[in-house]
């Protein structure tokens, strides 16, 4: 799967270098927020979508947006395409201190706007592109879109893997998604439950109508009640925290992220709240606004052979190559440019398999809790059949973890 990395994106457009730096997604007024635009619990939600630019010069730039498939695949049928209102043209940029490292203009609005607005439930996907070829795509991020459809009522209680022997890393949840089909639509276009731990979008839970699976199944009573099941969801652990906002203490470019601590395997329960994979970052009007060399350590033992990467908010909760630590005798180290603030984040292990990064743990060095308090998002996908048969986002919850 090709990524488009845009935390960190050099290009080089009409002879000029510039880089898209911090680009987040979120909830209009809550920084840390799941992106989502929820038309069936507010009146006029929105989205902000922001980010810096280092430049000698501002770059012209669009923002096209892109309704998508539940794999996040953009549609090309023209009746959802939304032709005339999916493009914000010419971006406004503001400049930035002139004593900031790292960046020089910034970029910050919230959508729907006047020009841009969005007409399906479902995915969508946005593009940084070129404002004289939009196919020179620099960068991109995604959100949902919520109509109202019906009423999911989701519930989770402990549970365990089933024939392990009972300790923290057997652990787990069974989440339950119960919904009564109107007689209006049709039993046989649902499709699928998806479900979202906090900002984790490339790491979903998905469950099929596939009858096989004794972990992920669904319960139909033959009319208009169904109800969907995930078994062996790990609850983990909080999440790590680096908070880089004191100049006092972080008052060079090359800086550790804890200072002169290395940390560990921690398999104890944190009993903090984390921000559920978000950040909070130092405002761009601030002259202390700037980028940061950061190096996070952490300490093994030296007969731990597998893979291990830094996963966090600043890389959308997704595995990188470009996040491997390096292994030096049992300390591993990556070195990360950050812009001052407070970022979620974990270590999670690996192994490499034809240049395939597989056997994933999320579990082995952080623990696995029952007290975690995390969000899930559960999605419910209709195979729309008005305007081509799409994943239309028929019914959508958020539920909490923390307290059961």
């Amino acid at each position: 799967m090709i990524k488009i990395l845009f935390l960190l994106l050099s290009i080089n457009i009409i002879g000029q270098d510039f880089e898209i730096k911090s680009l987040k997604t979120y909830k209009s007024g809550d920084e840390i927020s799941f992106p989502v635009i929820d038309y069936n619990s507010e009146k006029s939600p929105k989205i902000t979508i922001e980010f810096d630019i280092a430049a000698d010069y501002q770059p012209f730039l669009n923002i096209v947006f892109k309704f998508c498939d539940k794999n996040w695949q953009p549609y090309d049928n023209i009746f959802l395409v939304n032709q005339g209102h999916n493009v914000e043209r010419n971006l406004w940029f503001d400049k930035l201190p002139n004593n900031i490292r790292g960046a020089s203009y910034h970029f910050k609005k919230n959508f729907p706007s006047q020009d841009v607005w969005f007409p399906f439930s479902g995915k969508w996907i946005y593009y940084i592109t070129d404002n004289h070829d939009e196919s020179i795509i620099y960068a991109s991020g995604k959100f949902l879109v919520v109509y109202p459809g019906i009423k999911i009522n989701a519930s989770m209680q402990k549970s365990r893997l089933e024939g392990e022997n009972a300790n923290s890393s057997t652990r787990t949840f069974t989440l339950s998604a119960d919904f009564i089909l109107p007689d209006s639509l049709n039993t046989s276009y649902v499709d699928e439950i998806e479900i979202i731990e906090n900002q984790k979008f490339y790491d979903p839970i998905i469950i099929t109508r596939d009858p096989y699976n004794n972990y992920r199944y669904y319960n139909w009573d033959g009319a208009n009640r169904f109800s969907f099941v995930a078994k062996d969801i790990f609850p983990g652990n909080e999440y790590r925290q680096v908070d880089l906002r004191d100049y006092n203490i972080f008052n060079s470019k090359k800086v550790n992220a804890h200072r002169d601590v290395i940390e560990t395997a921690q398999t104890n329960s944190r009993y903090y709240r984390d921000f559920n994979g978000g950040s909070i970052l130092t405002n761009y009007k601030s002259e202390y606004a700037d980028y940061l060399d950061v190096t996070f350590k952490l300490r093994m033992p030296s007969n731990f052979k597998k893979k291990i990467f830094l996963i966090g908010s600043f890389n959308e909760w997704d595995i990188w190559f470009d996040y491997e630590m390096q292994n030096n005798g049992g300390l591993y180290e990556l070195t990360a440019e950050l812009k001052r603030g407070i970022y979620d984040y974990q270590y999670v292990s690996a192994e490499e398999i034809n240049g395939s990064i597989t056997n994933l743990s999320w579990i082995e060095l952080e623990g696995n809790n029952w007290e975690t308090n995390n969000e899930y998002h559960v999605l419910l996908y209709y195979k729309e059949p008005e305007r081509g048969n799409y994943d239309r986002l028929l019914g959508y919850v958020k539920i909490l973890s923390g307290g059961l």
